[in-house]
């Protein structure tokens, strides 16, 4: 509620002069609210501090925001992670574990905050992957993956690169086992492409909508594979201008079941040098293409002259792995899988960077604070105003994300100022010093027993809260 006292004088100053606002003035001072998803972003940004890649939209959205430096998502996956963050309960609450899993096949009464915010006189549009998109052809399918009509008055998906689109360079990284793991170098423009048609979308959808007050969901897909983008981002990235990661020889194995497992580990292990730096130039050239398109929808703010009243977040909905362990996907427990980029920027929103660990099932208590509404009871989240407010205030003491890797396999992780900690259904355990190993790349837990035993009791009694 405090968000909206600017407006309220406003419209309190109508009624002292003896003209009462009208439905429509009313309406015109609710804030809107932009949320931009993005599939398989890690903190590959320049403002977080990456000089390889370039991002200068999202950068600068960040200059006039706050940047979380340590935001941790609850489920490293697509689908359990929105499904987490847009009702604001954690995956062991919601039932959502993997990506075939409707959110409303477990809980069909669930609110969602931009259903909230339709609910409650807000236009709700979303373009592309807010939630999970599944459903192939079937429409009706699809619509129930959108979360149609509950969330969204109305949501649109796009489906792949347009029909006559080539490519002019490309193949295969895994040589046919692995369906995804593949790149494009595409010719045409832009909205050839799934993400320019988004933000084409979602520039027309705020054209139109005039003064009324909306939530738009902008769901970009890229840098997710299959990793194609027009050429020109490619050319972005000439050979030897990007360096692959290496692991550090003396690095502690992994537990069998933190990273590695399946054929997804076996394909990456045979990776060459070649075929690793082909898998990280996609990934940038899809991240500045993405950008372009964030790039976009900002300028239309800035021109319709709607940034002054819209509160813009931007998440990506996991971290990735980019040859760290080997790995080159998410779903792991890595610090580099469970934190992903967030930012902040709009009305009452402070600049800076918020170093205190939050989690993204804050973001509905804090969308909620910001429009002046309800949340309702029992969400897992607090709102992140005080670090919008002041970037330095103190965060939460400790974030948890989960994984599990089939019906009886199952991994739980806590994350506080200095360790890592995460117990798996095995018996492994790993615990990792961020004080002086913020890689995670060397196991302490048998040199730090009391350190182990104090956040074991600590996931305990967070288990015990979420699963009751």
């Amino acid at each position: 509620m405090k968000r909206l006292l600017t407006s309220l004088c406003v419209v309190g100053a109508s009624v002292v002069l003896g003209a009462a606002p009208s439905r429509a003035e009313a309406r015109a001072t609710l804030p809107n609210v932009l949320f931009i998803a993005v599939d398989d972003l890690r903190d590959t940004l320049g403002c977080y501090g990456n000089t390889a890649v370039k991002t200068p939209n999202i950068d600068r959205l960040a200059a006039r925001g706050v940047v979380f430096e340590r935001a941790y998502v609850q489920y490293p996956v697509c689908n359990p992670s929105r499904a987490s963050f847009l009702t604001g309960l954690r995956p062991d609450q919601t039932g959502v574990t993997d990506n075939t899993t409707l959110l409303r096949g477990r809980l069909p009464d669930a609110m969602t905050f931009p259903q909230l915010l339709k609910d409650k006189g807000w236009h709700s549009a979303a373009f592309g992957k807010i939630f999970h998109l599944g459903g192939g052809r079937d429409e009706a399918l699809r619509a129930k993956w959108m979360d149609l009509p509950k969330s969204w008055h109305t949501a649109e998906a796009f489906k792949g690169t347009a029909v006559g689109s080539r490519k002019l360079a490309g193949r295969d990284l895994s040589g046919g086992k692995l369906n995804w793991c593949h790149w494009g170098a595409m010719d045409g423009g832009d909205d050839d492409q799934p993400d320019g048609q988004i933000a084409r979308a979602v520039i027309a959808q705020m054209e139109s909508l005039g003064d009324q007050p909306w939530i738009i969901g902008a769901g970009f897909m890229k840098p997710h594979d299959p990793f194609v983008a027009p050429a020109k981002y490619f050319d972005l990235y000439p050979e030897g201008s990007l360096k692959l990661h290496r692991d550090p020889a003396d690095q502690t194995p992994a537990p069998p079941l933190a990273v590695g497992f399946g054929g997804f580990g076996e394909v990456f292990r045979k990776f060459t040098n070649a075929e690793r730096m082909e898998f990280l130039r996609a990934y940038y050239a899809c991240t500045t293409f993405m950008d372009e398109q964030v790039g976009r929808v900002l300028n239309a703010l800035d021109r319709l002259k709607l940034k002054e009243r819209t509160l813009v977040i931007l998440v990506g909905d996991h971290g990735y792995h980019l040859g760290e362990r080997e790995w080159w996907n998410k779903n792991t427990l890595f610090d580099r899988s469970c934190r992903a980029p967030l930012i902040v920027a709009g009305p009452g929103v402070a600049t800076g960077r918020a170093r205190g660990l939050v989690e993204f099932v804050d973001l509905f208590p804090t969308v909620a604070e910001h429009c002046g509404v309800e949340a309702p009871a029992g969400l897992a989240g607090r709102s992140l105003w005080p670090q919008l407010k002041t970037p330095a205030a103190l965060g939460k003491d400790a974030a948890f994300t989960i994984i599990t890797r089939g019906p009886k396999q199952r991994g739980d992780t806590v994350r506080t100022d200095r360790w890592r900690y995460t117990e798996w259904s095995d018996g492994t355990r790993e615990l990792y010093d961020h004080a002086g190993d913020p890689q995670e790349t060397r196991n302490v837990v048998s040199a730090h027993p009391e350190i182990s035993e104090q956040l074991t009791v600590r996931l305990r009694v967070y288990l015990e809260e979420v699963v009751k």
